[in-house]
């Protein structure tokens, strides 16, 4: 019910924004985040964006770069990737739940299949 897009190859320092729908559920019952995966890492937490999409948290690796944001009124929400790095590169999983945030000790119920980053130095 969760559905990625977005994703792609870039160049070092470029820019990608990821997307992420949620079917068959009301979109603004649910706080949602980012999560990525590396090839032979663990996943981790990106950024998390509460309900109403005031209230957002990132992880320390970010550092400006990304943005997460929401539009409730159309269903959407989305994670703005800059000044992508090598290092980025992974597959990103949006994540929701309806009843706690989305933080780096708090993952959400509900995964989507992910989408690829790849970033080339």
């Amino acid at each position: 019910q969760l559905a990625e897009s977005g994703g792609g190859l870039v160049q070092a320092g470029g820019s990608l924004r990821l997307s992420c729908s949620l079917s068959g559920r009301t979109f603004s019952s649910y706080a949602m985040g980012w999560f990525r995966q590396a090839p032979g890492k663990e996943r981790e937490f990106v950024a998390g964006i509460g309900w109403s999409g005031s209230r957002t948290t990132y992880a320390d690796f970010v550092k400006g770069r990304f943005t997460i944001a929401r539009d409730n009124t159309k269903r959407a929400m989305w994670l703005q990737l800059n000044n992508l790095k090598p290092d980025d590169t992974g597959v990103y999983y949006c994540n929701a739940d309806r009843h706690q945030e989305i933080t780096a000790r708090a993952q959400g119920d509900y995964w989507g299949q992910g989408t690829q980053v790849t970033v080339s130095s």
